[in-house]
């Protein structure tokens, strides 16, 4: 890996990786929170000096103990501190004085409680970063790395069993949910030897964590649970390393709060809740978001065989149709493809067993048992001429059969070692024992065939976003914005819009009714009018836009309407006219827009134009700026997709240029910088292939501007 992207994140070496450590606050009992550390890193033979700070013993279970922290007789990489909350900063400022590099504060009755608890995290911060060092917690239930017998954690997890060796790194801003995380994958058999948990994430974040787990050699896997990313730097960096050094990073992210009631006047804001914009960047790096815990453990424990196909099929081998079926529906469900044998390679599989049926699920039927070695032709087959990167075998009970296993290993372990390059999944019901024979083969196992396929599914998630990462995106040219000093009106906004490349429709600005009709007239009817004010975001919510003006006559009375509707809907609104545009015709309406999220910065949306935008939000989310490809991408995910090409025989819509502008107001919501605070560009009318689009309405909000 290059040094500068390691580098980024190895002030967290001594803390996660020390070579010696204090405990501030040190039991004899091994049972309480300054005990249990010690216990368990003696228990585990961790390596370097563990150095008990105890002014009222001098030993604690059986070692040396140290009145203060100045009377350590040398200085510890990492410092345990488990004293009341009124003597953590004395703590930390000690041994940031020592110069003591890292410390993890087990310590609660912060930040979590109150805002007095507030401050003195504060100060708890202050000092830590007074003496350059970093800090974990406070609150927190701490941390192990069991490669090396390290264990500054008070958790009683290791009374039911310590960690399986692997190459899963756990991140958890959830102490205990961090290591019921562990427990559950020891009790399957998944090697997870580091887990960090981040309590109240004063100093450092998850992030960092994150980031510290994408560069350490000895994780290939990392599952993380969040509640909230609280800062993003670090965390979008820690995400693009671990996609750049292939490590799949599988999260579960709960919470699904909106932005608040501040946001709410912004329809993009409202939509989208932090979640979804949290969940547009997972989806940018790649990251895979399990919506259970079984599925967060099942994701990892497939992700460890580190096959990551870009184009990922699947062909089933099972003994049951009925299983065969179900696989087939999970595949569907997943949108993991599922081609057809071909014809040949079914003829051939015809003449093996005659009654099977070759198609994919290929049902070899029990016929196989009388034969075993049909089960390698047959699996050879799969692979040989069906081509699938992932194979799935469904033997349920009859794989743990001593009469049949050890045949049925032999003849799948053959096929596998002439093709490793293939994922080889089996679903067997079997004691622990047997699976774990498959399992030391190279075969992963489920006992459910459909969780297996959510896991097959998810890698190749990951192998597209490595092809992605490595073979990275042109970068997004910002335009030059300068956005007025109050928030502008809709023709004003339009016209900024313009500038940075979303064209308008065809309109005009007019104070007086016989402006409007000269307008209409130069432009062709019909038109729209639509009442001009910079405080009346929302126009049709008081009547403010009519359609269909198809004459003179049409145009005149619509500008009294509009101009008395704003007097008396509106009271106290500026009103600087009516705006006539040209009405579209055969367009497909769609919407954009932007909110500033308060983590991610400026976000990018699109979804169905109109007032299906906020009934169905069928949408899609990315951070600014991107390129035209991103944004065509997006556009192609929406469920909505079909109206844009073409469906029930309608003319294909201008996809090209309807991605251009997406991706110009991606770099026009970068580029404006924080003044910005929403663009709201509904609809957006995009014409058949080769007539462009154009942005019909837009409203564009400023920081502090009160709308």
């Amino acid at each position: 890996m290059p040094l500068d992207q390691r580098s980024a994140f190895s002030s967290l070496d001594p803390l996660l990786n020390p070579r010696s450590v204090a405990i501030i606050g040190a039991s004899d009992e091994p049972l309480r929170i300054g005990g249990r550390p010690i216990s368990y890193m003696l228990k585990q033979s961790f390596a370097g000096p563990i150095l008990p700070v105890n002014p009222k013993r001098e030993t604690v279970q059986g070692l040396k103990a140290y009145p203060s922290v100045a009377a350590l007789p040398e200085t510890p990489d990492v410092a345990i501190v488990a004293v009341p909350g009124a003597h953590a900063l004395q703590a930390i400022d000690e041994l940031g004085a020592r110069g003591c590099r890292a410390a993890i504060v087990f310590t609660a009755g912060f930040a979590e409680v109150d805002e007095q608890g507030a401050e003195a995290q504060d100060q708890l911060v202050a000092a830590a970063r007074r003496h350059g060092m970093r800090m974990l917690g406070p609150n927190c239930l701490g941390v192990f790395n069991a490669d090396i017998g390290f264990y500054p954690i008070f958790s009683s997890s290791f009374e039911n069993g310590w960690p399986l060796k692997g190459r899963i790194g756990i991140a958890s801003q959830s102490g205990a949910y961090g290591t019921h995380l562990f427990s559950a994958s020891r009790d399957r058999g998944i090697g997870t030897p580091l887990l960090v948990t981040t309590g109240n994430e004063a100093e450092v974040a998850l992030g960092d964590v994150l980031g510290w787990m994408a560069g350490h050699d000895g994780i290939d896997v990392i599952m993380a649970y969040a509640e909230g990313i609280r800062e993003s730097e670090r965390f979008i960096a820690a995400l693009d390393l671990a996609r750049r050094n292939r490590k799949p990073v599988v999260m579960m992210k709960v919470g699904r709060s909106a932005l608040g009631s501040e946001a709410a006047k912004s329809h993009t804001a409202s939509i989208a809740g932090d979640d979804a914009v949290t969940d547009a960047v997972l989806r940018e790096f790649g990251v895979y978001r399990a919506r259970t815990t079984e599925e967060l453990i099942d994701v990892a424990y497939a992700a460890q065989k580190r096959i990551f196909p870009v184009k990922n099929t699947l062909g089933i081998v099972t003994v049951s149709g009925g299983a065969g079926v179900l696989v087939s529906d999970a595949a569907e469900a997943a949108n993991l493809p599922m081609p057809p044998m071909p014809v040949e390679a079914q003829e051939k599989l015809k003449a093996l067993i005659p009654f099977c049926n070759p198609r994919n699920p290929v049902d070899c039927t029990a016929q196989i048992f009388n034969d075993m070695s049909m089960v390698g032709k047959f699996a050879g087959s799969m692979v040989e001429d069906g081509g699938y990167s992932s194979v799935l075998a469904f033997f349920t009970q009859v794989g743990a059969s001593p009469s049949v296993a050890p045949a049925l290993r032999r003849e799948l372990t053959a096929v596998m070692a002439k093709h490793p390059d293939r994922l080889w999944v089996l679903s067997v019901l079997a004691p622990t024992e047997r699976i774990r024979e498959y399992e030391a083969d190279g075969f992963l196992n489920f006992e459910d065939p459909a969780r297996a396929v959510v896991a097959i599914e998810a890698m190749g998630h990951f192998g597209r976003a490595f092809a992605a990462a490595e073979a990275g995106a042109a970068p997004v040219k910002l335009p030059a914005v300068a956005l007025p000093a109050t928030t502008p009106s809709e023709a004003e906004a339009k016209a900024l819009l313009a500038e940075a490349g979303i064209p308008a429709v065809p309109e005009k600005a007019c104070k007086t009714a016989e402006e409007a009709v000269a307008a209409a007239k130069a432009m062709g009817f019909p038109v729209v009018g639509k009442i001009l004010s910079p405080d009346i975001l929302h126009k049709s919510e008081i009547g403010g836009v009519l359609l269909d003006l198809t004459d003179e006559a049409a145009v005149r009375a619509a500008f009294d309407t509009l101009m008395e509707r704003g007097r008396t809907r509106a009271p106290g609104a500026r009103l600087e006219g009516v705006l006539i545009a040209k009405q579209i015709k055969g367009a497909v309406e769609m919407a954009f827009g932007v909110l500033r999220d308060p983590v991610f910065g400026p976000v990018a949306m699109v979804g169905l134009g109109g007032i299906f935008i906020e009934v169905l939000k069928d949408v899609a989310f990315r951070r600014c700026p991107f390129d035209a490809p991103t944004a065509e991408a997006m556009i192609r995910s929406l469920k909505g997709f079909p109206l844009l090409d073409g469906a029930r025989g309608k003319p294909k819509a201008d996809l090209a240029s309807l991605a251009q502008a997406l991706s110009n107001l991606s770099a026009f919501a970068a580029a404006a910088g924080e003044k910005l605070a929403s663009v709201d560009i509904n609809p957006v009318m995009v014409l058949p292939q080769g007539q462009g689009c154009f942005a019909a309405d837009a409203v564009i909000e400023l920081a502090g501007s009160g709308h």
